[in-house]
């Protein structure tokens, strides 16, 4: 079973993934999330805590449900 900065990671990949295969840019991204495009880089990138809430809000924005964040690549 993978660590879990593995899967972490693993995840943000996912939803960078998601987001190109939409076409949305980081910007976009935040200001459905209403958050600066700079907090979003930082979730994207690993440098800030991602929690439920805003998972499952990425998640809608996004077109999917958090399983698919969780699948490996």
């Amino acid at each position: 079973m993978p660590d879990i900065p593995e899967r972490i990671e693993n995840m943000l990949a996912n939803i960078r993934r998601r987001r190109d295969e939409l076409g949305y840019s980081q910007d976009y991204m935040a200001h459905k999330l209403n958050i600066s495009q700079n907090a979003y880089s930082k979730i994207e990138t690993g440098r800030a805590k991602l929690n439920v809430r805003r998972l499952f809000e990425i998640a809608d924005v996004l077109l999917t449900t958090t399983d698919k964040f969780i699948e490996k690549n």
